[in-house]
């Protein structure tokens, strides 16, 4: 099939392999400008743009989709379907009419749970058994149109989001090649109950707040790894926390109940937490044991929110 591809990170990436991979021919690949990155600052292309300049494929970094120019060069390429993922641009009307077959979006939740930008924190932030990948006849409003496919999959206890989007990204990149092979597909409505919507993730929304019970500070740090990390203050210095679990404990919210070489147990609202991973401010995700050598605490130190 002669598709044209649109998407940005290396959740996009992966299906952009998958289709190249199953024989399709991509035309052209939509993609988000390259931005500065790194120490020096310099411009980086996406994951998706170095997919693609590793297939030969032509690449197409418009500020925008809402121009007669891009909407011309999008018309010109005769594309049967335009496959969508994490692109970062909104497709209006005009170009999502373009292609005969429309557009189909890969979406890293079940929707309607979980539209908008980042489904995988907000299930992993609300304690969802479990999420999944559909795939999306694209229409006007925001991860509104019918479902094509979906796949579920269960979220488990140790997962983070670095975790739960590889196992969504090779479940998108297979689903968007079952889909292309298959079409068409009945289109099934979202239902009108259960919509969610999964607002962008802010930095402020990182900080830890203590009075919270452990069980929800515990999907605190796994939905914030590995951005932005969940931040608390330590001796007034910002610290990261990237890895603990629920234990039994009580104290002053914050509070170092105990410290031994592979934990440090600090009081939450409700339980306690066992924390095995940080980070101060320059420095390295280090265990405790590393940590501890280089910082001095003591039973009785207090965690306080970030700044």
């Amino acid at each position: 099939m002669k598709l044209i591809f649109a998407g940005t990170p290396e959740f996009a990436a992966q299906a952009l392999q998958a289709i190249v991979g199953a024989g399709h021919e991509v035309v052209l690949v939509l993609t988000q400008p390259d931005r500065p990155a790194g120490r020096g600052m310099a411009l980086q292309p996406s994951a998706v743009k170095r997919v693609a300049l590793a297939h030969g494929i032509e690449v197409f970094q418009p500020a925008t989709l809402k121009d007669a120019d891009a909407q011309a060069r999008l018309a010109a390429c005769g594309a049967e379907a335009m496959v969508v993922a994490a692109y970062g641009l909104i497709l209006p009307q005009a170009v999502l009419d373009l292609p005969r077959r429309g557009c189909l979006n890969i979406h890293a939740s079940l929707l309607p749970r979980w539209r908008g930008a980042a489904p995988i924190q907000r299930a992993l932030l609300a304690g969802d058994a479990q999420t999944g990948v559909c795939i999306m006849q694209m229409e006007a409003g925001l991860d509104t149109g019918p479902v094509l496919l979906r796949e579920a999959l269960p979220i488990a206890g140790d997962d983070t989001t670095a975790s739960l989007h590889d196992k969504l990204a090779d479940c998108g990149a297979r689903l968007i090649v079952e889909a292309l092979a298959r079409l068409p597909l009945p289109a099934m409505p979202q239902p009108a109950e259960g919509v969610t919507y999964a607002h962008k993730i802010e930095k402020a929304e990182a900080a830890i707040d203590w009075t919270k019970p452990a069980v929800e500070l515990d999907r605190h740090l796994r939905a914030f790894n590995p951005f932005p990390g969940a931040q608390a203050q330590l001796a007034g210095q910002t610290v990261k926390l990237w890895a603990a679990s629920p234990c039994a404990g009580s104290g002053r919210p914050g509070e170092i109940l105990a410290i031994d070489r592979q934990t440090l147990v600090v009081a939450c609202g409700e339980g306690a937490l066992a924390i095995r991973e940080l980070q101060k401010a320059g420095g390295k995700r280090l265990p405790v044991q590393q940590f501890l050598a280089g910082n001095a605490l003591r039973v009785g130190d207090l965690f306080t929110a970030a700044a």
